[in-house]
């Protein structure tokens, strides 16, 4: 699959600028074990770089002030002048690289011409964050042929900033993360207040992490997740008017949140409820992972999604019924929602040997009940963003 994805980037950068391209990048998406809605909270989370990519065939241009890429899977191009100040344009792809090159230039960093054709296997609004691979994978490839000497959490942080400042989306820093920091075969944890990471192996046994695809994106994903956001804030911002001895949202008590109940209302108290309780999770599914209790991990997922469906609302009808009905089946230790909400997948902690079943079982029941072919996932944890070149990876 990789092999395939590389040959037709490649493929499709030689047809668009009738040359050879001289690198090639692979910037993967990321699963979340669990940890949801917390990385912009002072939580911790606990994601995973996965072996599904953005590929970018690369070449430094021979006019120096042309920056030129072309989007192989929306048939789309975009073309700007490095020496020029961006601004956001209509196409909201572009949006994603111009960010970063924005934020490259106010870092007062100086790059040149280049052409890029990319295309990808990340399945776009599922929730496996396409959006983080194409933000850090640009800045890897700025990192690299420019030598700018960015460290990770760098090129982390500018992948972030592109979303805020160029896409309008006030994303947290874990999608970001587990793409550049991504490690085969291991988990992340990440304290989205300082940074710090450790890694955990992903100690699964006889089990697989499979993901449904819902099919459904509802558009007020964005909308919804800045509105969570606002009502999260409120709710900080009382609680810190109470105790203001307290540092980080996550050291908050549910005493301390019962206290103000009735001055943030009952919308802010849902969702900072949530997530006080969901930062708890992950502490603990980490444990687990590094323990191999499956069964442990699996119940922890399947508290988040009642959590992220009842508590801080972002789930949708086809999720919750998806979710619901896969936790009847035989082998499944765990379900939920994964990702921003309002559509995309659900995670799922399945036994190996009744992985086949349980998928046959609910694209049958979602599509009596939608009319809607489910798509399967099977992921692998993989490494973070590479240099791909002679058949190695160059780090």
């Amino acid at each position: 699959m990789k092999e395939k994805l590389i040959n037709h980037t490649k493929e499709a950068f030689q047809s668009f600028f009738r040359t050879e391209p001289d690198h090639i990048f692979l910037a993967p998406g990321r699963i979340n074990i669990i940890g949801e809605h917390v990385d912009y909270s002072d939580g911790f989370v606990l994601p995973a770089a996965i072996d599904k990519y953005i590929c970018f065939a690369v070449k430094k241009a021979d006019d120096s002030e042309n920056c030129t890429f072309f989007a192989k899977d929306f048939d789309d191009s975009f073309s700007f002048n490095v020496t020029q100040k961006q601004t956001p344009v209509s196409q909201v792809w572009v949006n994603y690289l111009l960010g970063v090159f924005n934020a490259v230039q106010e870092s007062g960093k100086q790059i040149e011409g280049l052409q890029i054709a990319f295309s990808s296997t990340i399945p776009m609004g599922s929730g496996l964050s396409s959006s983080a691979a194409l933000e850090c994978g640009f800045a890897f490839i700025l990192n690299q042929l420019f030598d700018l000497n960015l460290t990770k959490k760098e090129l982390a942080l500018i992948g972030q900033k592109s979303e805020h400042t160029f896409v309008g989306v006030n994303c947290g820093i874990m999608d970001q993360f587990a793409s550049v920091f991504g490690k085969e075969h291991q988990v992340i944890m990440l304290d989205c207040n300082s940074l710090e990471h450790q890694y955990f192996e992903a100690n699964l046994g006889d089990h697989s992490l499979v993901l449904f695809d819902s099919c459904v994106k509802h558009t007020h994903l964005t909308s919804g997740y800045n509105d969570r956001r606002k009502d999260v804030d409120n709710g900080k911002k009382v609680l810190w008017q109470k105790f203001p001895e307290v540092e980080k949202y996550r050291d908050f008590s549910f005493s301390m949140l019962d206290a103000v109940r009735a001055e943030i209302g009952e919308i802010s108290y849902k969702r900072c409820r949530y997530l006080l309780k969901e930062i708890e999770r992950v502490k603990k599914a980490a444990k687990a992972l590094s323990e191999g209790d499956v069964e442990y991990l699996g119940a922890l997922l399947t508290e988040t999604h009642s959590g992220l469906s009842t508590e801080y609302e972002v789930s949708c009808e086809e999720l919750d019924f998806m979710v619901k009905e896969t936790l009847k089946e035989n082998g499944v230790l765990g379900a939920r929602i994964m990702g921003g909400g309002f559509g995309g997948c659900s995670i799922n902690l399945i036994k190996n040997e009744n992985i086949k079943d349980v998928i046959e079982k609910i694209s049958e029941k979602y599509k009596a009940d939608f009319d809607i072919e489910m798509k399967v996932y099977h992921v692998k944890i993989s490494d973070g963003i590479n240099e791909y070149q002679r058949n190695e990876f160059v780090i």
